[in-house]
């Protein structure tokens, strides 16, 4: 099923409606081409087993604030975009409270995207990891 993209903020909450945006708790304060801000007050379901945050809640926020920054960034003639490289360092972690997460462009290109993001413990400032993608723009005329 193809979905138009999402272009105001309350947008982009709703676009996420019944996917793992929403299973998660991501909500979207700033989606912008510059920038995009998302937090989720931590439960337990974003831990694992041995009640640390599960490191996959943090590569699915970091991931999801690149991909719409990618979105809210499309060049003229395309048709969407595909993660073709993902990296996670996890400096630290956390068991309760918020997390949030701050994407910003490192290169807009025609044919690439490479968004890096930093998610924080908001109660301490804390650095909880570090993400960087690399996303290949389709449908322009140089893919």
């Amino acid at each position: 099923m193809e979905r138009e993209f999402p272009h105001t903020l309350e947008d982009f909450n709703r676009y996420g409606e019944g996917f793992l945006f929403e299973h998660l708790g991501m909500v979207f304060t700033r989606v912008e081409a510059t920038e995009v801000v998302a937090h989720i007050e931590l439960q337990q379901h974003h831990s694992g087993w041995h009640d640390y945050l599960h490191a996959g809640t943090l590569f699915a926020l970091a991931d999801s604030c690149a991909g719409y920054g990618c979105v809210k960034s499309l060049p003229d003639g395309a048709s969407g975009f595909t993660t073709v490289e993902s990296k996670i360092n996890h400096l630290a972690t956390v068991r309760s409270g918020l997390i949030e997460c701050i994407a910003r462009p490192q290169h807009k290109g025609r044919s690439t995207q490479v968004w890096d993001a930093e998610i924080v413990a908001k109660s301490s400032g804390k650095a909880l990891c570090l993400y960087r993608c690399t996303q290949i723009i389709l449908g322009s005329s140089s893919t």
